[in-house]
């Protein structure tokens, strides 16, 4: 069975970016000496499925960063958009979040890391998401980017561990209750 996960900073009012997609206040407050468990995540994931922001976001930064496929869901980009370094590691897809992750699953992909503020809120409203992990960072933008968004009803969490580095982040683990 496929599952969906996310790892991902937020101010502590709630916003993964500024209203222009900066996120230089987050990369300021991260400490290189501290292991926020990252790498070990992604080892254990199949594939990255992004937003379209974010993948604009990312596709600026060399070297590539991500070792795994990477799907970018988007209305809006076609497969030609791609720059010629990442046609043969990122694929553009409009699917629905449901027809996505039935798409993979028939690739044989079972765990997803799902990326990006809009599109993790879509894949919580549709119920595709298994686990996040989020790490609050001290700091109050004030605006932006918010995390969540409008919900039809309840998404119960339910908390499995939080841990507090010293540069002051809190990153907490959280099962999303079917």
């Amino acid at each position: 069975m496929i599952t969906g996960h996310v790892f991902i900073a937020t101010s502590l009012d709630g916003f993964i970016a500024r209203s222009d997609g900066d996120i230089a206040w987050l990369l300021e407050r991260d400490d290189p000496d501290e292991d926020h468990g990252y790498d070990a995540f992604l080892a254990d994931i199949d594939i990255i499925l992004m937003g379209r922001e974010t993948f604009e976001k990312m596709r600026t930064v060399m070297p590539w960063p991500y070792s795994r496929p990477v799907v970018v869901l988007s209305s809006k980009m076609a497969q030609t958009d791609l720059p010629d370094d990442l046609t043969k590691k990122v694929r553009i897809v409009n699917k629905a979040p449901e027809e996505a992750m039935r798409m993979l699953e028939i690739e044989g992909h079972r765990k997803v890391y799902v990326d990006g503020g809009l599109l993790i809120q879509s894949f919580l409203r549709a119920g595709l998401i298994s686990d996040m992990v989020i790490t609050s960072v001290p700091v109050l933008l004030g605006d932006g980017r918010r995390l969540f968004g409008k919900v039809r009803a309840d998404i119960s969490l339910h908390l499995e561990d939080t841990k507090r580095f010293p540069s002051g982040l809190v990153q907490s683990r959280y099962r999303v209750d079917a």
